[in-house]
Parts: C-alpha cells; sequence; structure tokens
C-alpha cells in the first residue's frame, strides 16, 4: 500500500493531534514513551484538542501490555533482533541474518499502518521495533522524533538518526558524540519522568511500611536491584549489612526471590540494628515515597533510574549491570560520577568497596549535599513537557 500523506493543515482546526509512537522491548524505551503521551494529552487538553495515539510495538515487547492497559491501540510489525558481538563474524551469524531479512516485511507493514493512520508525527523510543517504522515513517514523509534515553545513541536510534526531523537527547554529552551532519537535528529534552515520582512524602513512607524502628537522626539509605532484584547487589549489601546499619536506616528492596536469604541475615543482627533493616520483595506504588525518604540510593544505572534520581537530586552509588546492550549502563554512571554527582562501581564489586563508596556520604551530611546539588543539576524534571514541545514544533514544521 503507498502513503497516503494528510497534512495537518488539512484538517479541522480543531481536530484531533495524531501520533504514532514506535518503540519498547524494555521499561528502559517504553516508560519515557508513555510519559510523553500523558504529557501530550494533557497539554491539547488545555488547549480543547484531542489525542490519537496509534503503538507500533511487538508481541513479546513490554508495550504490549503497557499500552492497552493506557487504552491505546496497539499494533505489530515483523521485526528482528540484532545480536550484539565484537566479533563481526558473529554479527553475521545466522539468527542475525534470518533477522535481518525480516526487517523489509516490517517495513512494508509499518507504512502501510502509517498510510492509514496519518499521523502529524512519529516518536521513536528506541528497541529494535523502531527500525521498521521509523523507516517508514521516512518513506511516507512523515516527522519522525528520535527520544534517545542513554549518554549514547542507541543501535535503533543511529540507524534511524539520518532519517530523524529531531533527535530529542537526554544529555548535552549525547550532542558531541553524534554525528555531524545530524547535530543540527539536535535537542536535548531530558528523560521523561513520571510526575508522581516528584511527589513522594517521606512521613507517609514511614507510615506506609511501619518503619517505626527507624532513626530519623541516621540518613536513610534504599537499595534496589529493579523488580526482580539484583543478586550482585544483594551479596555486597548483605555482606556490608552490620555496618551499614550502624551508620543508616536501610530499606532494601530486593526482588521477591531473594527475601527468604535475606531475612535469615536479620537474625544475627543486634535488635535496634535489625528495627532500622526494612527488607521487601517489591515497592510499588510508594516508591515516590520511599526516594522521598532515602538520602542515598544504591542501584543499577539504567537510564530511567537516573533520569529519577536525578530530577530528585539524589546522592547515589551505581552498581553498572555489565550485560547492559553496548555497556550503557556503565556510560551513564560514569558520566554522572565525573560531574560528582554519583560513585561509579564498576566491574567486580565486593562488600568493601561498597562500604568505601558509601562511608562518605553516610557520615558527612555535606558531602552527601553537594552530590545532591550535582544530580539536581543534571537532572530535568520537566523533560515530558520539553519532549511534548519537540513533537508539536515538529508537526507543525510539517504543515
Amino acid at each position: 500500500m503507498g502513503c497516503l500523506v494528510t497534512s495537518a493543515i488539512n484538517r479541522a482546526p480543531h481536530a484531533s493531534f495524531r501520533l504514532i509512537v514506535t518503540g519498547g522491548g524494555t521499561g528502559g524505551h517504553t516508560y519515557p514513551a508513555l510519559t510523553a503521551i500523558r504529557a501530550l494529552r494533557d497539554r491539547l487538553t488545555g488547549q480543547g484538542r484531542g489525542l490519537e495515539v496509534l503503538w507500533i510495538g511487538t508481541a513479546e515487547g513490554l508495550e504490549a501490555r503497557v499500552a492497552p492497559a493506557e487504552g491505546i491501540p496497539f499494533t505489530t510489525v515483523a521485526t528482528g533482533k540484532i545480536r550484539r558481538s565484537s566479533n563481526p563474524l558473529k554479527m553475521l551469524g545466522p539468527a542475525n541474518v534470518r533477522d535481518m531479512a525480516r526487517v523489509p516485511l516490517g517495513v512494508a507493514q509499518a507504512r502501510s499502518k502509517i498510510a492509514e493512520f496519518t499521523p502529524d508525527v512519529v516518536l521513536a523510543t528506541g528497541g529494535y521495533v523502531a527500525v521498521p517504522a521509523g523507516l517508514a515513517a521516512r518513506l511516507c514523509r512523515r516527522p519522525l522524533v528520535l527520544h534517545e534515553q542513554t549518554v549514547r545513541l542507541g543501535l535503533a536510534n543511529r540507524k534511524l538518526a539520518g532519517s530523524a526531523s529531531r533527535i530529542a537527547v537526554s544529555s548535552p554529552s549525547t550532542l558531541e558524540l553524534l554525528p555531524k551532519e545530524v547535530r543540527a537535528a539536535a535537542v536535548v529534552t531530558g528523560n521523561p519522568v513520571r510526575p508522581e515520582i516528584l511527589t513522594g512524602d517521606a512521613d507517609k513512607a514511614v507510615t506506609t511500611l511501619g518503619l517505626t524502628g527507624f532513626d530519623r537522626r541516621l540518613p536513610t539509605l534504599y537499595v534496589t536491584g529493579g523488580a526482580q532484584g539484583a543478586q550482585q547487589i544483594n551479596t555486597v549489601v548483605g555482606g556490608a549489612l552490620p555496618w551499614l546499619l550502624e551508620r543508616a536506616n536501610v530499606i532494601h528492596q530486593c526482588g521477591p526471590d531473594h527475601v527468604e536469604h535475606l531475612a535469615s541475615l536479620t537474625a544475627q543482627l543486634p535488635r535496634g540494628a535489625a528495627a532500622r533493616y526494612h527488607l521487601t520483595g517489591y515497592v510499588g506504588s510508594e516508591l515516590p515515597d520511599v526516594l522521598a525518604l532515602a538520602d542515598v540510593v544504591v542501584s543499577r544505572s539504567g537510564a530511567g533510574t537516573l533520569a529519577e534520581l536525578t530530577a530528585l537530586g539524589k546522592a547515589a552509588v551505581f552498581i553498572p549491570l555489565a550485560t547492559s546492550a553496548g555497556d550503557e549502563q556503565t556510560h551513564n554512571a560514569r558520566h554522572l560520577e565525573e560531574a560528582g554527582a554519583a560513585v561509579a562501581l564498576a566491574g567486580e564489586v565486593s562488600a568493601d568497596r561498597l562500604r568505601l563508596a558509601l562511608g562518605p556520604l553516610l557520615t558527612d551530611p555535606v558531602r552527601r549535599a553537594d552530590m545532591a546539588r550535582a544530580a539536581r543539576a543534571h537532572g530535568r524534571p520537566d523533560a515530558a513537557q520539553r519532549l511534548v514541545d519537540v513533537l508539536l514544533d515538529a508537526a507543525g514544521a510539517a504543515v
């Protein structure tokens, strides 16, 4: 099917704005898109306009659950996952060749969907599913806006950069890493953060979680390895636990599968120390309140985590996931460490290394405040609104 391009100028003055979103696979690509959609809807509602959205993703990705739950129409296209390797010959392995052969079919399918939906703009947030839809946007002469969550462009966005009307990046450091021919299209927006993250209440966390044994004269440390937990983080924190509890209250989100083992460690703790340790498998809707209470955070360094902690201005010790795509978590953590906004513990991490990193932050309020201030300087709590500006500008430029 060819591309039927309908210019926004031919629609009624208050017709709905039409947006196609493509990207996903993980929360890092999915949730920024969802936050941007919500912000755009609110902006348009204030102008007396509606928003129609179509999300193009994969059936296996997180977006396949998130979009329908939000009431967003969802559709899929053929695509292929590129398995990375430092060995070029392995990049040409049978699985990659087979998947790359699916991309032209995905482009054809996406082209048909774009022609039917006639979006004002297409937003691509990364993940391999974004490639066919992004290429189809160019074929259909629809404005394409890329959003990059990490310091370095991900593989999908690198492939699409030359086709983009705008490239929204999360860090000014990304600008110098872009190819010279696409820098003029780049704008720093930050990485959209869920608004509720910014409205937490520390006292509510104490009440909701029953933290009656916490000593509010001590700093509070929040440890998290993500929804499923992280064995590496759990191990080093467990090894340093008695030392930590002499200096801080600790909220430890360890993942549902790790609760039993870590709970056994509390039996060896003095009663007062054990009362300052709150162990949980999962932190849900109370997360904003937990973050409000936390003075220091130990976590992975995914793009979403960095966006939230810098927007809040939290001192942090990052333990990057070594297997993240392109080692992006290490790059993220070191970028903030170089600015004095975090500590990065890459490579082999022991309880001793964790103690050395946390000691100055837990015992020196001035040091902790300085790092929090540096983190906040890198935060962009208005990132969703900035991205909405870029989407509307790209659509308007195409009229």
